[in-house]
């Protein structure tokens, strides 16, 4: 499948519907094309909803970061020196556009290195479906069933990300919202991702619940983190400052806030030193 693979099923859950949304899209790429844009807060799932979908329609797939573009045409390949001669090397984005029933991730598609990096793609994500090659010196056309996901992170906060170009956005007709989970379904995804037994994945799951009522931002991504190392042995305290990037006097302000005993919770105590 020119590089491509279906990727394994893992635990991954989304509401119902969602579910319904991409099955419906699913159908309806067997006759026509169909993008989708997945929006949402970094570590919510974005990139993994493309995979799983994928791996749950037994489809190959394919992801590329569209924040490493820096000129157009760099999708498709380049012209390199081999042995005394310029040649074009094409690019797995070329053969992969060719793979029927294929499902490939644009990742950030506002995170380009310059702006119209992007613009060979129009002709391949609009219901033309093709793009002419001059290197190939023929036109290369998406198989028929392909489905294009192309993920955001919108907000000041992101650094390097732009405004998306509206002829982009206008490629892509359907959007999913990815946001962080219940509680519950948290609860059940840290069980079967990380190895925590039920009563330590409701506590955490309750933590990140208080926690997500402050200021601190806790995704998905950070809440595993979080699960796989108290799995394997790290207290909460340090499980928390070496995920979330925060110290000790702010986490127990955070805890505190969302009334947690930290002393109790987090065995709070006298740093301890060792020869590393």
């Amino acid at each position: 499948m020119n590089g491509m693979r279906i990727p394994e099923t893992k635990p991954f859950y989304v509401p119902q519907s969602i579910r319904e949304q991409l099955v419906v899209i699913a159908k309806m790429s067997k006759t026509s094309p169909q993008n989708i844009l997945i929006k949402g807060m970094q570590g919510c799932g974005k990139t993994e909803l493309a995979e799983q979908t994928a791996a749950r329609l037994n489809r190959p797939y394919a992801d590329f970061q569209v924040g490493l573009l820096n000129e157009p045409g760099q999708l498709f390949g380049q012209q390199i020196l081999r042995t005394g001669n310029v040649e074009y090397q094409r690019f797995l984005f070329t053969d992969a556009i060719q793979v029927s029933n294929a499902i490939i991730l644009l990742d950030e598609i506002n995170r380009a290195q310059h702006p119209k990096a992007l613009n060979d793609l129009y002709s391949v994500l609009d219901d033309r479906r093709y793009i002419w090659i001059d290197e190939l010196g023929k036109t290369i056309r998406v198989a028929p069933g392909v489905i294009f996901f192309g993920t955001i992170n919108e907000g000041a906060e992101f650094s390097g990300t732009d405004m998306c170009d509206a002829a982009m956005l206008d490629r892509f007709p359907y959007t999913i919202e990815m946001t962080v989970l219940p509680e519950e379904i948290e609860r059940e995804l840290l069980m079967a991702r990380t190895g925590l037994d039920e009563k330590q994945a409701e506590r955490l799951a309750s933590i990140y619940a208080g926690i997500r009522r402050t200021e601190v931002k806790l995704s998905t991504r950070k809440a595993l983190a979080i699960g796989h190392l108290v799995q394997h042995g790290l207290n909460l305290r340090q499980a928390f400052i070496m995920s979330l990037s925060i110290n000790r006097d702010e986490l127990e302000r955070v805890l505190v806030s969302i009334h947690l005993d930290t002393e109790e919770e987090l065995g709070m105590r006298a740093e301890e030193w060792t020869m590393l």
